[in-house]
């Protein structure tokens, strides 16, 4: 299996995109020792940003559990930034634009995984039929507007990421199926793409990213499905045997270990920079089937659906709720206050951050703007931010605050 194929195109220093794939949109603070590289002091401001770490108590599939050993959001970045590094580690590519990228591709999740996505979609939809709501865009919003952190000199300012990582971000979608990826040739401003997998990333690292992100998820929720006992005998042999289909030796059973090394082989063997990052057909094939298998037996178990209708009765009341916190801007609602305590104050502190008319604790004075209260749109907007922000545990632990006397 040859090594560094893709060298040649790699995003590295002197090469065809690399003074776009670098540009940042507002300058970024510098000290005179500074040793990492651009996309080195993306990975550690994304890392150290408050959306990362609340990806700890995020659904990946199984909501809000109590498992230990269950994975959540946090833990499906590291598997993609793992499998990620790995490929462009053998094909030539550049691993700190992939580390960057793949830790930050999902600040932007919901709390409850899709169906938080989904229910978050709907309601924004249904107020403002022009706008919308989808992780991806989201994931952009958060690293380029909302997500903060404290400089040298106390001063917080905004993450301002280079182009690159911000165009992976967006351009991450692993649920469509391509027969090989392939980069775009030119830069455009990002926040004009309108739905996920409208475009392909800006580059071959984005792609290895968004390759990745399916070639982790679905081992490890079939090992997640296995662990909480919702596969039966006679399933779980429906997916052995899609494995012994596609050449996988029958003494082999399905788990992680097995389909990620499968996919990850599979893809360094048949990708190169004349036929794009991609799977022999047989892999490709066995990913589709495989996929099909978590959705109809995983994704769609009565136990899911059933958690999907508390799930949308969650978010659409605390949607509610936040509507009527932020619409006391305008004429202050001591009730709603006194109802809503601790939803009231972790909003209020929140617009305090982001609204043109709060005043200001200096340290904040370089923050973008992003909310103008005098304007509906974007008090509903404010609302669909916060609750995209929010853990599953704290989403459930103020929905039952404000229906406790």
């Amino acid at each position: 299996m040859k090594k560094n194929q893709f060298a040649s195109v790699s995003t590295i220093p002197g090469s065809e995109k690399w003074e776009n794939a670098i540009r940042r949109e507002c300058v970024l603070y510098t000290r005179p020792n500074e040793i990492r590289t651009e996309f080195e002091r993306d990975y550690t401001r994304i890392l150290h940003c408050t959306a990362y770490r609340r990806l700890k108590h995020k659904t990946q599939v199984f909501f809000a559990t109590t498992n230990d050993h269950i994975c959540t959001r946090i833990e499906h970045v590291n598997h993609v930034n793992s499998v990620s590094k790995t490929i462009s580690n053998h094909l030539g590519l550049n691993s700190q634009l992939v580390d960057a990228i793949s830790i930050g591709h999902d600040l932007g999740h919901a709390p409850f995984g899709h169906k938080g996505e989904e229910t978050l979609k709907k309601i924004l939809t249904n107020k403002f039929p022009e706008l919308s709501f989808w992780h991806e865009k989201n994931s952009l919003r958060f690293v380029d507007e909302i997500e903060v952190l404290e400089g040298p000199h106390g001063k917080h300012s905004n993450l301002d990421l280079t182009y690159a990582v911000r165009d992976g971000i967006i351009c991450h979608c692993g649920e469509v199926d391509e027969i090989s990826l392939r980069p775009r040739e030119t830069t455009i401003d990002l926040n004009t793409i309108t739905k996920g997998n409208e475009l392909q990333s800006f580059t071959w690292e984005g792609c290895v990213v968004k390759i990745s992100d399916k070639i982790a998820y679905l081992g490890r929720d079939i090992e997640d499905a296995l662990l909480l006992k919702l596969l039966e005998p006679e399933q779980i042999q429906l997916v052995d045997d899609i494995l012994h289909k596609h050449g996988i030796d029958d003494s082999v059973r399905v788990n992680n270990t097995v389909l990620i090394h499968g996919f990850i082989i599979d893809l360094c063997e048949n990708s190169s920079p004349a036929d794009g990052i991609r799977l022999s057909d047989s892999k490709r094939q066995m990913m589709d089937e495989i996929k099909s298998f978590c959705y109809k037996y995983i994704y769609k178990h009565p136990k899911i659906e059933r958690y999907k209708l508390f799930v949308e009765h969650i978010i659409t009341n605390l949607f509610d709720i936040l509507c009527e916190i932020s619409n006391s801007y305008k004429q202050d609602s001591p009730s709603c206050k006194k109802l809503y305590s601790g939803l009231y104050k972790d909003f209020n502190e929140y617009l305090g951050c982001y609204s043109k008319q709060h005043a200001k604790d200096d340290k904040y004075s370089k923050v973008k703007k992003i909310y103008d209260l005098e304007s509906d749109q974007d008090r509903a907007m404010a609302c669909i931010d916060f609750i995209s922000g929010m853990t599953d545990q704290y989403a459930i632990k103020k929905f039952k605050e404000s229906i406790t006397f």
